[in-house]
């Protein structure tokens, strides 16, 4: 069976100040505030709203688990809660360029994630069916997104 993927969405997605709540045994825990940003794609565009991006650091730094879950305001109206997990992969020099808030060539880390939606929209509800697929780039204040979704 051979998968194949349609455009969903692109979303660039405003992000607060990194909080960490310290190192553990399994990595530095960290949550990033999700405050706002925008989504367009066709037929299906609107607004991102509030939520948070929990994060596990590698002890090495060069591993950052995600686990984002926010809600979108679709122009229509609806609602969509995303839960989003993935990584963000490259060497510690770039994260930590990236941590500063460079602007550092996408090209040179590795950072995808799988999303899963649900809203009560009936117009929409496809969505509850569906699975995400984004690559992303992480910005000085922003994370930006092209969602793919996987037929």
């Amino acid at each position: 069976m051979t998968l194949a993927f349609e455009p969903l969405f692109t979303a660039a997605v405003d992000v607060g100040v990194v909080q960490s709540l310290g190192r553990t045994p399994l990595g530095e825990r960290r949550v990033v505030p999700i405050v706002g940003g925008t989504f367009a794609g066709e037929g299906l565009s609107g607004d991102v709203l509030s939520g948070a991006d929990w994060q596990w650091a590698s002890h090495d730094g060069g591993l950052i688990s995600l686990e984002a879950h926010y809600a979108l305001h679709e122009r229509g109206g609806a609602l969509i809660e995303v839960e989003s997990r993935g990584v963000r992969a490259a060497t510690p020099d770039v994260l930590e360029r990236l941590a500063r808030g460079d602007d550092v060539d996408p090209r040179e880390y590795y950072f995808r994630t799988v999303l899963r939606f649900a809203t009560g929209d009936t117009r929409l509800g496809w969505l509850n069916r569906a699975i995400g697929v984004a690559s992303a780039q992480r910005r000085a204040r922003r994370v930006d997104l092209d969602v793919y979704r996987l037929l």
